[in-house]
């Protein structure tokens, strides 16, 4: 402790992302103190590249809270998506089906949404921090001894510590190993990420599975597009010229209805592994997890985001019942809202992810039953209203 300024608040937050800050945000409203803090300076978060499908209840959430409303004003409306196979474009209209909708709205423009609510709001928010640890999570009291920006050690102690920083932070793997439990799953495929200076090719969100694999057409501005195409987990970007990507994409979403992708350059590639991940419980003693520090699920059925959304707003709710009686125990039903949410979100996920992908040992009877599976969803009502259901977000309990 010899030379760090202590610093006493009643909830300490590792990560300020999306889920740090939204948590902090929501207490603040409850007239509870905090302080979060991040590795990452406010602009590496803020440039760091992130595709965004916000549910209805996040959205509602962004808004009501006093956020911002500029998800409104500045996102795009989805009623629908396209699922696209054997060359032919099948829409899922959510309004139809479920009147609800989902909103086109990059993570980073979330992010900022969020640091500038808590900037405006006297917020303490410390990022490019180093030299974090964790300690005490089994004791009354945990702390988080960190070196800020300025060079100045911190001790910063609290009541109760939320681990926020994501799949690769420090918090998960504070909770010993007798006490968690790691449910995962590796996928034998990843994702090839472009964005490209063009104009959009489809006014929704295009899922398409071909036999060449899978490919999902998005949208980002009306002069900047998001698209990916399913490739090996270990491929290499640099061996694919903005010839060889548009050549791809187009022929995976090619079909008899002529659709044809809108080309420009490319200004942005990577590879994108995915995996689902949960760690339960979501509590330690005084610590609990939120988003991705706690789970993970493949990009396919755009739940991340929102999980870590949910998980604020669950968390924040049942830390205002901590405080206020002054009892712990609560936390446990923090644990049980979130995964309810967070393992039904998993199903959807896995179950886009294997309707649309091509496995790289699938048989040719693989490659028919999923054809099979797609006309079942795309034929009934019932299989449409449950896409639609999972897809725009269940409501919030």
């Amino acid at each position: 402790m010899a030379g760090r300024i202590p610093i006493r608040t009643r909830v300490g937050i590792v990560g300020a992302g999306p889920a740090g800050l939204m948590l902090s945000h929501l207490l603040a409203s409850a007239g509870i103190e905090s302080v979060a803090i991040d590795t990452r300076s406010r602009q590496q978060i803020e440039t760091t590249q992130r595709a965004g499908i916000l549910e209805r209840d996040s959205v509602r959430l962004l808004v009501e809270s006093n956020v911002s409303d500029r998800v409104l004003r500045e996102g795009h409306e989805h009623t629908g998506i396209s699922l696209r196979f054997s060359g032919i474009d099948h829409r899922v209209d959510f309004q139809e089906l479920i009147g609800a909708s989902t909103w086109l709205y990059p993570q980073t423009e979330v992010f900022t949404d969020l640091a500038d609510a808590r900037a405006r709001d006297g917020g303490d928010i410390r990022f490019g921090v180093r030299d974090t640890e964790i300690l005490g999570i089994d004791d009354a009291r945990p702390r988080v001894r960190f070196t800020d920006a300025d060079d100045i050690a911190y001790e910063l102690r609290c009541d109760y510590l939320v681990g926020a920083d994501g799949s690769r932070g420090l918090s998960r793997n504070q909770v010993p190993p007798a006490h968690r439990h790691q449910y995962f799953r590796e996928y034998p495929f990843a994702w090839f990420g472009i964005l490209a200076q063009a104009p959009p090719s489809a006014n929704e969100l295009v899922y398409a599975h071909s036999d060449r694999g899978f490919a999902l057409i998005s949208q980002r501005t009306e002069s900047v597009q998001r698209m990916y195409f399913q490739c090996a987990a270990q491929e290499d970007v640099d061996d694919w010229s903005d010839d060889r990507i548009w050549s791809e994409l187009q022929a995976r979403v090619a079909g008899e209805d002529g659709f044809v992708l809108k080309q420009g350059p490319i200004i942005e590639k990577t590879v994108l592994p995915f995996r689902s991940f949960v760690q339960e419980p979501m509590r330690c003693g005084t610590m609990v997890l939120a988003g991705d520090a706690a789970h993970t699920v493949p990009p396919t059925g755009a739940k991340g985001l929102n999980l870590a959304l949910a998980d604020a707003r669950i968390l924040a709710e049942v830390l205002e019942r901590a405080i206020r009686n002054n009892d712990s125990s609560v936390l446990d039903d923090y644990t049980t809202r979130a995964l309810e949410r967070v393992w039904k979100a998993q199903h959807f996920s896995y179950w886009m992810t294997t309707m649309l992908h091509r496995h790289p040992d699938s048989s040719d009877f693989d490659a028919r039953r999923q054809l099979g599976e797609l006309h079942s969803v795309i034929s009934s009502e019932a299989g449409s209203r449950y896409l639609a259901e999972a897809y725009t977000g269940w409501p919030s309990t």
